[in-house]
């Protein structure tokens, strides 16, 4: 992944457009930017070769800060496509594992944590969730386990996600149903990528 290019989409979606006063201005002021910048960083940092690797401390240090101060829990070794925009973000917590896709959108108090199986044998086999592209996550959802969120769904506030669910799906409640089919990608600032 191209950090300039992920750096570009995020900026698009949190001010509508990208140029560099917007994205300094977020980079400065937005604290739930500043946690997306901060982990960009950080992997860049950890894909690369040379002196541009030691930065790494500090980029963690940056982004653990950045966490802090946005109160959510988001390690930097999450995979994040271009295009994330965090709105709020008070409470979202957000396990290594999970995969997020292109121009998603997570409110606060999402958890997109693992689940662990244990077998009649006593293996233990964990899984994690995934976020296809243009999926939109509504305030205090909760999407545990190998579930795959298919492209342009939206998944209302509160819900609670074990299953995995389809493309282009509204779901809501817990356990979570689906309530609508073949609805429209909820995708404002939406990154040309």
């Amino acid at each position: 992944m191209n950090t300039f290019r992920a750096i570009r989409a995020d900026t698009f979606r949190h001010c509508g457009k990208f140029d560099w006063p917007a994205f300094l201005r977020s980079a400065i002021f937005s604290r739930t930017f500043a946690v997306v910048l901060s982990i960009r960083l950080c992997q860049a940092a950890a894909n690369a070769r040379g002196i541009l690797r030691l930065s790494l401390p500090l980029l963690k240090v940056m982004h653990r800060v950045a966490t802090h101060r946005a109160g959510m829990d988001f390690p930097w070794r999450t995979r994040i496509e271009p295009g994330l925009m965090l709105t709020h973000g008070w409470g979202l917590v957000i396990n290594s594992g999970a995969q997020i896709g292109v121009n998603v959108t997570l409110y606060h108090g999402v958890t997109l944590g693992q689940r662990d199986r244990i077998s009649r044998e006593g293996v233990r086999s964990t899984e994690y969730p995934i976020l296809e592209d243009e999926v939109w996550v509504g305030p205090h959802a909760l999407i545990v386990g190998g579930v795959v969120v298919g492209r342009g769904s939206r998944i209302a506030g509160g819900a609670v996600v074990r299953d995995s669910v389809p493309p282009y799906s509204v779901v809501m409640g817990n356990p979570a149903t689906i309530v609508k089919r073949n609805c429209t990608p909820d995708v404002m600032n939406r990154a040309p990528i």
